[in-house]
């Protein structure tokens, strides 16, 4: 498509591989693995069908026959043919690298990768299954070419693979399956998928027992009317020995043969089958996005549940250790017992708590404390405060873990995780000490910067910076617990000790600010402790790739597919047919789509009764009663 305009239906199309290409769905959700097959489908159907023949819409009409393991196929493809071209063989599988026959004049359009272009071309015989084979002959009329495929049920995945590859990528499928197993499920999967997407279909029934001529072609007949196949030819062809070279009776694939011819030979209709095969796989990539886009949407809101869940745990332990060094917690234990160090607890504290509203003064020069018992207070705050974050931590990864372990998709992650999430990070306990300890010297070099500036720089001095900066934590600690003096207890009386004597260094209005600058200094540390360990669970998600505008990209790409194809599938008128040798003008002499008569073919031997079997033509594809399936 390189170098001409791009029509509105391929600028379309072109955006919705762009768009359904990076999907990915990870989490194992319900139809999660069937949408991301489809996600390879589209893409490989953009590629190696739809993009291409809208390119090259003049192009022979590739017939593709395909079926299940043993149905004929090689050998109904060297039949039409007239010599061997494909090796059928009895060692399943036999067909590995997919054989297309085309007529010489039509060689240019398949020498490039115009069509499958993931396969390589090949000259000779090949048993690699990334090769396309190319064989000329002019038996095969200009305008036509013949893909034979590997087993849609191959023992082989790749051959699979492969096989649905081809079929999509097919103008018409001539769809092989013998009289034993055309009811299996396999076939009809292919089959129902063709029929879904409005594709031509021709189907070939083979190896029909003469006795069962009557019986076998009339129920798959009307298993196929029944399913959406009412308008696609079906051809019987009776079971029956083939000559030395493998090759069927020429009477016996006749009727397929100049069906084929006359498709080849008319041009309307060969555009016919194009343009019926093109537009139902073009509305079948739009169908197929949206329930696409609705699968990305439940790998989102799954994400988004599982995120929520873990935020949830952290936010709690964020907003736990918040709390708890506000409301007096903390002024227990070995705090409490460091602060009655330096503060002393003989007559004062004893009258302290008789009396707390000393004058500021009396209280400043109550104090006693040496810098080492200010230090001890410091290590008794960081020893309570690191016990109390390592806790919630661990509290949080427990919560957390167990959410996801009640989600089916958080199960499959964590099972998918060497590291143990249901605890706290191994380097937690070193970067919440960290953290407390630059919370520390945050705090003293707050209440430095705030004293050198005061009048009342000689109180500063004597307390020392260590000291005051002790009071201060004391003050955050209590903080807004509403403590109203000595009826809250010891921690309340030490609290507001702490705040009388910043009050006499600093003022009211200072304190007030001191301690909210500081609080929410720890505050901010402990959240991005807590946020530093919520990462870990963050980065199981985000590899997921699961991009939540994905799932409207889809709509909207499947939307302009939806318009531009409303509009019409581009036409271009091709050049006649070039001239054809006199080794053509049999099958282009053929009638336009006959059969062999079942009930003659029944009444004496099979081989030499459909050399000379009277043939009946079946009404044209636009006709509403498409066939006598008899």
């Amino acid at each position: 498509m390189t170098g001409r305009q791009l029509s509105p239906l391929e600028s379309a199309l072109v955006d919705l591989r762009a768009a359904v290409a990076p999907v990915r769905l990870p989490l194992p959700l319900p139809h999660a693995a069937e949408q991301q097959q489809v996600v390879g489908q589209i893409t490989s159907q953009l590629d190696d069908y739809v993009l291409p023949r809208l390119a090259t819409i003049d192009a022979p009409l590739l017939a593709v026959v395909g079926g299940s393991t043993g149905a004929g196929k090689s050998t109904l493809v060297n039949s039409l043919v007239g010599r061997r071209v494909s090796e059928p063989g009895v060692i399943r599988p036999t067909t590995r690298a997919p054989v297309l026959v085309h007529h010489p004049l039509d060689a240019h359009w398949f020498a490039d990768d115009r069509i499958l272009p993931g396969l390589a071309r090949s000259s000779g015989s090949t048993n690699d299954s990334h090769s396309l084979q190319l064989v000329t002959d002019d038996s095969i009329p200009a305008g036509l070419a013949i893909l034979d495929a590997p087993d849609i049920d191959s023992v082989v995945a790749e051959n699979r693979i492969l096989a649905a590859q081809l079929l999509a990528a097919a103008d018409l499928w001539l769809f092989v399956t013998s009289a034993a197993r055309y009811a299996d499920a396999v076939p009809w999967d292919f089959l129902l998928s063709a029929a879904e997407r409005s594709a031509a279909v021709a189907v070939v029934l083979d190896r029909v027992p003469p006795r069962a001529m009557g019986d076998v072609p009339p129920h798959l007949g009307q298993m196929m009317s029944e399913r959406g196949l009412a308008s696609s030819p079906l051809f019987a062809v009776p079971e029956t020995s083939v000559d030395a070279q493998g090759l069927l009776p020429p009477a016996a694939v006749q009727p397929i043969r100049g069906w084929l011819a006359t498709l080849a030979r008319d041009q309307a209709s060969r555009a016919e089958v194009v343009q019926r095969t093109l537009d139902g796989a073009i509305g079948s990539l739009a169908a197929r996005t949206h329930p696409l886009a609705q699968a990305v949407d439940e790998q989102a809101e799954a994400i988004a549940r599982l995120r929520a869940d873990v935020d949830h745990s952290y936010a709690e332990a964020a907003r736990t250790v918040v709390v708890q060094t506000q409301d007096g917690t903390l002024l227990r234990g070995e705090v409490l017992a460091r602060w009655h160090e330096f503060v002393g607890t003989g007559e004062f504290f004893r009258a302290l708590e008789q009396k707390i509203s000393w004058l500021r003064d009396r209280v400043v020069a109550a104090f006693k404390g040496e810098p080492a018992a200010a230090t001890n207070v410091v290590v008794a705050v960081e020893s309570n405060l690191e016990a109390l974050m390592r806790e919630e931590a661990e509290a949080a990864a427990e919560r957390a873990e167990a959410s996801w372990r009640a989600n089916a998709a958080g199960r499959y992650l964590l099972g998918q995780r060497r590291e143990d999430l249901s605890h706290a990070s191994a380097g937690f306990p070193a970067a919440a000490a960290r953290a407390i300890r630059d919370w520390q010297g945050a705090v003293l070099d707050l209440v430095a910067d705030e004293g050198m500036g005061k009048r009342s720089q000689a109180r500063f001095l004597a307390l020392g910076v260590n000291g005051v900066g002790v009071a201060l934590m004391i003050v955050v600690f209590a903080h807004t617990g509403g403590l109203v003096g000595a009826e809250v207890g010891v921690a309340g009386g030490t609290a507001v000790l702490a705040q009388r004597v910043l009050e006499a260094v600093f003022g009211d209005q200072a304190v007030r600010r001191l301690a909210e600058t500081a609080k929410q200094d720890l505050d901010a540390r402990v959240e991005a402790l807590m946020a530093a360990e919520l990462i870990r669970y963050h980065a199981v998600l985000d590899a997921l790739q699961v991009d939540p505008d994905q799932a409207a990209r889809l709509r909207s790409v499947a939307r302009s597919v939806e318009q531009a194809r409303a509009g019409g599938l581009p036409t271009r008128a091709a050049p006649a047919p070039p001239a054809l040798g006199r080794e053509n003008r049999l099958e282009l002499e053929a009638p336009a789509v006959r059969q062999v008569d079942i009930d003659r073919a029944l009444q004496t031997d099979p081989v030499s009764d459909i050399v000379d079997a009277e043939l009946i033509e079946v009404p044209n594809e636009d006709s509403t009663d498409r066939r006598d399936r008899r």
